[in-house]
């Protein structure tokens, strides 16, 4: 199947998954991860009515992004994003989903004040406690909003998580279940119930994740088909 054949099919499904929830596939952010795809995917993906595309790697997407492979959808940052490359990023992403520091946290203000700009973020839950994963623990999430909400320069727009690769199916909307539940904390609490995205579920799971809340999921595989090098 093409790109655009794929896409129309996950919009089916989409579709399927939110009218459960009372919720119709026009309330869901499709964004294609489009990791180790070249920039003519990329394209086919945006003339194909992607709402976003998005990287995972800083060097890729600078290549990508001089080749025009996003002109015409946002481009989003949903890989660990380091410090040493935050001035990349800041500024070329619509949004930036993996903010899971107040490290990295702090580089992206100082970046995004120096260009007198405010950048979008989400801030990544780590709900799995996974040690080599980054993002803040469930206990941490309310002060990161907090302090997130005291830098001008950096706009919370939601939340962001990846369970456990080897989590089966009933553990992981577990694990969807208890990171809406921080998300709908924060968002009456801190933001006034602005925010705008729940952003959770993969190529494996995005179904089930919308039928836990998710009001954006990030698809590659099912998309793109296998990843390729370049």
């Amino acid at each position: 199947m093409s790109i655009a054949e794929n896409i129309a099919a996950i919009r089916q499904r989409i579709d399927a998954a939110a009218r459960e929830t009372g919720r119709t596939g026009a309330d869901i952010t499709l964004v294609g991860a489009s990791k180790m795809n070249d920039a003519a995917s990329c394209r086919a993906a945006i003339a194909a009515g992607i709402d976003a595309l998005g990287e995972n790697r800083v060097q890729e997407m600078t290549q990508k992004r001089a080749e025009g492979a996003y002109e015409g959808a946002p481009l989003h940052f949903i890989g660990h994003l380091q410090r040493n490359k935050v001035r990349q990023v800041v500024g070329a992403a619509a949004l930036i989903q993996s903010v899971g520091s107040l490290a990295l946290l702090d580089e992206i203000e100082k970046t995004a004040a120096a260009r007198e700009l405010v950048q979008p973020v989400l801030l990544e839950v780590n709900i799995g406690g996974e040690a080599a994963k980054s993002g803040f623990a469930p206990e941490e999430l309310f002060a990161a909003a907090e302090a997130a909400l005291a830098r001008p320069h950096t706009a919370v727009q939601g939340v962001m998580t990846i369970p456990p690769a080897e989590a089966d199916r009933d553990t992981n909307m577990r694990y969807f279940d208890a990171v809406r539940t921080l998300y709908v904390d924060i968002n009456a609490k801190l933001f006034h119930n602005g925010l705008k995205y729940l952003s959770m579920g993969m190529s494996g799971d995005y179904e089930d994740a919308i039928r836990a809340g998710a009001t954006m999921v990030r698809v590659g595989s099912a998309i793109f088909g296998v990843r390729h090098y370049f």
